[in-house]
């Protein structure tokens, strides 16, 4: 009877194994207001109130032939919450006594998935994927991704050949994508393989291509990036190089003229575009991508009274060593006018899913993350971003998939795209003057490094760290904590 003794579980874990089953009209019907888990792993719960009717509920979700949770059961509804609770309970005791295949629902198609058991000799086979599959560091990661990809559809029947081995970073970009899009409350659709993502929520279909920008390769070798060791070099980097190397994956893209499909016709349509050029080259690129887009440099100085003022210069062009210059401003270019906007993150990688992972209770117990970066300053006069360090395993601690993404909006979109398409994530946008208007979150990492260790004891590290495990704590660019 052990294995049917239910726990409660956090929106994080249940959103990593149930919440893909949603549909995006469930929110305005009830609200969820708990989750559970059988001690087997068998069976969840959702404790839902119907919003018109203000009663209490629960829905029983178990596995269907390809593993995914789906829904089995819908309890009585109940006059209060501990009524239905107790239903919900007995439902999902009931579910988790039945035999397996009573909870298969005859629309499957295929086998589940498996992204993780080698198919390919060890020389072919990513690094990161391998250390991904057997690393202790990578089992949160590991496990969150299991669950997902039993909803994540092959529409191009390459997938799992090429997140083992030479598009693996792509892979995990259009994955965090996914989960990205599933929080958000759309429905993805998977009639189409063009263009990635063919999305429909509550204000509408929008369509989306994952864009990702690869090292650089010459007579078949990478050719490593220029040094950024000083800030000499670093500047030239963000102003010169990336802008070039963003515009060329951007421009290749927007050459295959996706609004032309007949489904994506007069619908809002993004591009989502990830740094993958060289290790951690999203830490510095970021900057790059906004300069590039709307083509134009910003500098910041204090006048008399201590207030920012931003003066924005138009940028004609990028040029990097002996080849032609590219210009400079991508929604300047006619074509662009049907692109609403372009997306971005520096956290789409396998971190972001580490740290999902450790959040959701997946993977070993013995792993300790430290996440640190910079953040978004909300002082209108701030000069410099705020650093910020955190113990992802505190009790405390909060993140979404959103978290961290940026929507640079095109000024000249023939179809605009609405902000709350993409709630928590930040907006910016550009005016005819080149000033850039942003509305960002409370907290809004803008490139962060995450370090994990094990074997590690989880919990005497956090009792000998103390407060500072449960929150994000700030202090200036070289300034003592």
């Amino acid at each position: 009877m052990d294995d049917f003794a239910i726990t409660p579980i956090s929106l994080t874990r249940f959103n990593a194994l149930g919440g893909y089953a949603r549909q995006p009209g469930s929110f305005i019907v009830f609200d969820e207001l708990e989750f559970f888990e059988t001690q087997n792993g068998d069976v969840l719960g959702i404790a839902t109130l119907d919003i018109t009717d203000e009663d209490f509920g629960g829905i029983v979700l178990a596995r269907d032939s390809k593993l995914r949770f789906r829904g089995v059961d819908v309890t009585e509804f109940c006059k209060t919450p501990e009524e239905a609770r107790e239903a919900l309970f007995a439902g999902m005791a009931k579910a988790a006594q039945a035999n397996a295949d009573q909870h298969h629902q005859g629309d499957e198609k295929g086998a589940p998935v498996d992204f993780f058991t080698h198919l390919h000799e060890e020389k072919r086979l990513n690094p990161a994927f391998v250390q991904l599959t057997t690393n202790e560091g990578y089992s949160p990661a590991r496990e969150i991704i299991e669950p997902m990809m039993r909803w994540y559809e092959d529409a191009d029947g390459n997938f799992v050949e090429q997140f083992q081995t030479t598009g693996f970073d792509q892979r995990i970009w259009e994955l965090y994508l996914f989960a990205t899009l599933i929080e958000a409350g759309f429905d993805l659709s998977r009639e189409r393989n063009v263009p990635d993502f063919c999305c429909s929520g509550m204000l509408g279909e929008l369509y989306i291509e994952a864009v990702t920008v690869g090292p650089t390769i010459k007579d078949g070798e990478i050719l490593p990036p220029p040094p950024i060791n000083t800030p000499e070099d670093l500047e030239h980097y963000v102003k010169e190089y990336m802008p070039i190397k963003f515009g060329s994956a951007l421009f290749s893209k927007l050459k295959k003229q996706y609004w032309k499909q007949p489904h994506v016709a007069g619908k809002p349509f993004v591009f989502a575009i990830a740094d993958f050029s060289a290790p951690l080259s999203m830490v510095h690129s970021q900057p790059a991508l906004e300069r590039y887009l709307f083509g134009y440099e910003h500098t910041g100085a204090l006048d008399g009274q201590g207030k920012l003022v931003i003066t924005p210069v138009q940028i004609e062009t990028h040029q990097w060593g002996d080849k032609a210059p590219i210009p400079s401003g991508f929604f300047r270019l006619p074509e662009a006018a049907h692109v609403s906007a372009v997306i971005s993150s520096n956290g789409g990688t396998i971190a972001k899913f580490n740290r999902m992972g450790i959040l959701g209770k997946f993977g070993s117990k013995q792993v300790l993350i430290i996440r640190e970066g910079l953040m978004v300053d909300h002082n209108p006069d701030a000069i410099e971003p705020k650093m910020f360090r955190v113990i992802v395993n505190s009790a405390g601690y909060e993140e979404d998939w959103i978290e961290g993404l940026n929507v640079y909006h095109n000024p000249n979109a023939e179809i605009p795209l609405p902000m709350e398409m993409f709630p928590g994530a930040a907006h910016h946008f550009c005016d005819d003057a080149g000033q850039v208007t942003s509305h960002t979150p409370e907290f809004h990492p803008m490139s962060s490094v995450t370090k994990h260790y094990y074997p590690v004891d989880v919990d005497e590290v956090l009792a000998e760290v103390g407060d500072k495990t449960h929150a994000v704590w700030t202090v200036k660019p070289g300034q003592a904590e």
